[in-house]
């Protein structure tokens, strides 16, 4: 009789190598941990590298929480020139005499893009237009005008700057194009810019200092790359339960908290309810009744 095996079930902080899609890193991770699911927490386009948080298992159900979490960026631009793509990967144009705004100038500039803003996405873009992928329409020749949405930026600062090469550090909540804000911050100073090279340095906690290569991974390595999945709801407080408990929630039934749980009921909706060896077993919902009902869990009743 062998030991059973527990299915994979985390997150991994990958570095996403340039000239490959995120749905090919996806591929690669799903070949190591089949039959498990595999899905990843924001898109990067090709040309862009650094944090891709990818959920193994059960913790897919986690991606829109990942997604959620603030953005770090490293985008470098290149003034006076335009492309439909707002990136070097489509050809360029370059503007007739520009003019060359000085850094002082830039800094001022990029002040008014921090908050919520109202963003026109790039119509090289995931994003659909009657049922069809934007970029699909423009590479199709057909004219694409994607409306403005609002969009939060927490910091946008000029790293370095030696026209025509400026780089900006960007920390952004979810939905920012930086194509769109390296482009929308020349417009506001009479000229055009172009994204030569993106990295996402951070997701929520995910750095890109701590990223694995995807390339090397095999399957003896993967259970030693799998972060735990409560990494993904830091944010909200911990209900440690018994096995007994955590197999209540299995069955979609209620447990009642503990008395010092009960005090903080009118506080705090949700809990990360953990089992006795810390592992995140489901998402409760603490009621002021002092029940915690499973909102989303990852344990079946065999597991």
């Amino acid at each position: 009789m062998t030991d059973k095996v527990d299915p994979p079930f985390g997150l991994l902080n990958v570095n996403k190598p340039p000239r490959v899609s995120s749905a090919d890193v996806v591929g690669w991770l799903k070949r190591l941990v089949r039959p498990a699911k595999v899905g990843h927490a924001g898109t990067l386009d090709p040309l862009a590298t650094g944090v891709l948080v990818v959920a193994v298992g059960q913790a897919t159900r986690l991606i829109d929480r990942v997604q959620q979490m603030p953005k770090r960026y490293r985008g470098t631009f290149l003034l006076g020139r335009s492309s439909p793509s707002d990136d070097v990967e489509l050809p360029q144009t370059e503007l007739p005499n520009p003019p060359i705004p000085s850094r002082e100038a830039l800094e001022r500039a990029a002040a008014e893009f921090v908050g919520e803003i109202q963003q026109r996405p790039p119509a090289f873009s995931a994003l659909k237009v009657a049922g069809k992928r934007a970029y699909d329409l423009a590479r199709a020749g057909r004219p694409v005008e994607l409306a403005a949405r609002p969009v939060t930026v927490y910091e946008l600062n000029v790293a370095q700057y030696e026209y025509p090469r400026l780089v900006l550090e960007i920390r952004c909540g979810s939905g920012t194009y930086v194509r769109s804000l390296g482009r929308d911050l020349a417009e506001s100073l009479g000229t055009a810019a172009v994204m030569a090279d993106l990295v996402r340095t951070a997701i929520g906690p995910f750095r890109v200092e701590d990223a694995c290569d995807p390339r090397a991974l095999t399957v003896e390595q993967l259970s030693a790359a799998l972060i735990p999945a409560i990494r993904a709801v830091e944010s909200l407080g911990v209900a440690a339960l018994s096995d007994e408990e955590i197999a209540q929630l299995a069955r979609g039934m209620p447990v009642i908290a503990a008395a010092e749980l009960r005090a903080i009921a009118l506080a705090e909706a949700e809990l990360a309810a953990v089992d006795s060896r810390g592992r995140l077993a489901a998402i409760v919902r603490l009621h002021a009744d002092g029940r915690l009902t499973p909102e989303l869990n990852f344990r079946t009743l065999e597991s």
